[in-house]
């Protein structure tokens, strides 16, 4: 990754991030908006979470809705919707391929000898269940086509905007193309 989007994620974030892959998706002012983590830190421990909202707008949107009920509502809707478990189904053999892929490319110390590699989205450890809406709307940013995360962002946005309209990233990140 860049050094000026590891900067940006690290203002965003208001700490170091750890386990940074690549930007894979960015806000529309060119912004990082969802970074893809590797599945360990460096120094073994596992991180769970494939696809990782980093803007702050996004992440606020998303959250209003999870504190709204957001994950029992998407749960509910999931056991309902066969729609929906088949594009987690898909979501879920594209995160676990590409976080074993990921692995072999890096070869990292694995402290849990490689039993994260088979959680969900968000790293539950019930593959099928619901825990973080955010992973779900970072996924569907990182990987557009993802029906249950789209699907997420789309009642989000009808809470709470999820771009900010005043570019406010530029205040600690490097404007994009510089």
């Amino acid at each position: 990754m860049r050094e000026r989007d590891v900067a940006c994620v690290a203002a965003q974030l208001g700490r170091h991030p750890q386990s940074l892959n690549r930007v894979a998706a960015r806000c529309p002012w060119g912004y990082v908006a969802v970074v893809e983590d590797l599945p360990y830190t460096d120094d073994g421990r596992p991180f769970p979470t494939l696809f990782y909202a980093t803007c702050p707008t996004l992440v606020a949107a998303v959250g209003a809705l999870e504190s709204a009920g957001g994950v029992k509502r998407f749960a509910a809707e999931l056991a309902a919707d066969a729609e929906l478990e088949h594009a987690l189904t898909v979501a879920l053999r594209y995160q676990h391929r590409r976080r074993r892929a990921l692995v072999a490319q890096r070869h990292p110390v694995m402290l849990d000898r490689g039993a994260s590699l088979a959680t969900g989205i968000g790293g539950v450890a019930r593959p099928r269940a619901i825990k973080c809406l955010h992973a779900h709307a970072a996924f569907a940013l990182a990987r557009p086509g993802y029906l249950l995360g789209e699907h997420v962002l789309c009642v989000a946005a009808a809470g709470a905007p999820l771009w900010c309209e005043d570019r406010r990233c530029a205040a600690f990140c490097t404007p994009p193309g510089v």
